[in-house]
């Protein structure tokens, strides 16, 4: 059994998939020189760091209803949300319904027309409208969105550089509504998860905010003072910006970099490529697969996996879970060799820490850039969101592990987890009645 661990482990290290191979002071410093330079006028970074022009508000306007979009992956919601009192968000009206564009390519006007079909039954419930965009857009002073590309196999080429908010309105105001006094607010679905932090109740003081999506995809926001935005002048205290971490270019590994070159956009989203759900069985593929080229994995493990490749994170994940568990495809592809088992889980559970370690030098590195978690009584509040982050075995743990050791013990930078249920809602909703 010794003899199959460090064969695998070898092997891990020698193509770059081992935890061991990332350098985290060294990815530290990258991840935030990335974020400066992300942050000056010319903006040359894989980090875009784009202003939203949206602040952390102290308080939430209570018994005020807002009309919520959340436009994310491959469905478009709609709603109508109020708080009471005690600050806790009402959610009412809701309904679900296919994004334009998923199933066939759509004109802007077909686009736009699906968003006014929904928002028309509110229509008279509110002048305040949050819509929470969960695609890359620039965000302009006035709140509106300006998609820049569409992921998550959206086909709306048309609409990229028109803005989301100001279309909306003008496709209800064809219909006969008078808009004159709607309010838009634009967000990415990350910036409205940091704003849902700030408005659950707690009994810890926080000293910064920091939202965190991992799911499909991935990406970070947090606050920082506008004195050191570049890319913006005149403007005087804070704002929450949206990293697009997902495209951190970063390749710790000769099989990480052969796995981007085998994806549609070799050169876009490494770090998302790394630890997101849309990605970690796929990447898993191209590990396995070299490690049965290098008989690290037997002739009849490899025959057994051609009948269930390709894997997906959900089935790499469920081989950590319950090793011995027959109906999973991967355990029946070891069976009858305990190598080949302790193999294919030492290779899959590196697969998972690699992903952790990085996820929590991203969590690290923002909060390092923020300032804020030096007080060890007022952590920074990170609001962590998706499937991938709170399902996948071992991934949180890890992410946990490296965020203690290379933040907390070594930094003494101080955080604490959240999990709010409705995160993009809620946060929309409160930058719709912060208008």
């Amino acid at each position: 059994m010794a003899d199959i661990v460090e064969k695998s482990e070898a092997f891990l290290i020698r193509w770059g998939v081992s935890p061991s191979s990332i350098d985290m002071g060294q990815l530290l410093s990258q991840f935030k020189d990335e974020m400066e330079k992300g942050l000056e006028e010319d903006g040359k970074s894989s980090l875009q760091m784009i202003p939203t022009y949206t602040k952390v508000v102290d308080k939430v306007k209570k018994g005020q209803s807002v009309i919520v979009l959340d436009a994310g992956g491959t469905n478009f919601r709609t709603c109508l949300v109020s708080f009471d009192e005690q600050g806790k968000a009402h959610i009412e009206d809701f309904r679900k319904t296919a994004m334009p564009g998923v199933k066939e390519e759509v004109t802007a006007k077909q686009f736009f027309t699906t968003f006014a079909d929904e928002v028309e039954r509110l229509i008279d419930k509110s002048d305040y409208i949050g819509f929470c965009f969960s695609y890359a857009a620039t965000i302009t002073e006035d709140h509106d969105g300006i998609p820049i590309v569409f992921s998550k196999e959206i086909k709306a080429p048309e609409v990229i550089g028109q803005p989301v908010g100001a279309n909306l309105l003008a496709e209800l105001a064809r219909r006969g509504y008078d808009v004159s006094k709607k309010k838009v607010a634009v967000l990415n679905d990350t910036v409205a998860t940091l704003l849902a932090g700030t408005a659950a109740s707690s009994e810890v003081e926080y000293s910064g905010y920091i939202g965190f999506i991992l799911g499909t995809g991935t990406n970070t926001a947090y606050v920082e003072q506008n004195a050191r935005i570049g890319k913006i002048r005149g403007h005087e205290g804070s704002q929450i910006i949206n990293i697009e971490s997902g495209n951190f270019d970063y390749c710790p590994g000769p099989l990480d970099r052969a796995f981007f070159e085998s994806t549609k956009h070799p050169q876009q989203y490494h770090l998302e490529k790394m630890i997101s759900g849309a990605y970690l069985g796929p990447l898993s593929n191209i590990v396995i697969g070299k490690a049965i080229e290098e008989g690290l994995l037997s002739p009849t493990f490899a025959e057994r996996f051609k009948r269930v490749a390709p894997i997906n994170t959900t089935v790499m994940s469920n081989y950590l879970e319950m090793p011995f568990n027959k109906e999973y495809a991967l355990v029946a592809c070891c069976e009858g060799s305990e190598d080949d088992a302790i193999a294919l889980w030492t290779i899959i559970n590196s697969i998972i820490e690699k992903a952790g370690k990085l996820t929590a030098a991203n969590l690290a590195a923002t909060v390092l850039k923020s300032g804020a978690g030096r007080d060890p009584r007022r952590p920074v509040c990170i609001n962590a969101d998706g499937t991938t982050f709170y399902k996948t075995e071992y991934l949180k743990k890890y992410t946990e592990y490296y965020l203690h050791k290379h933040l907390q013990l070594e930094r003494k930078r101080y955080y604490r987890f959240v999990r709010i249920d409705d995160s993009p809602t809620i946060g929309a909703a409160i930058a719709g009645l912060s208008l």
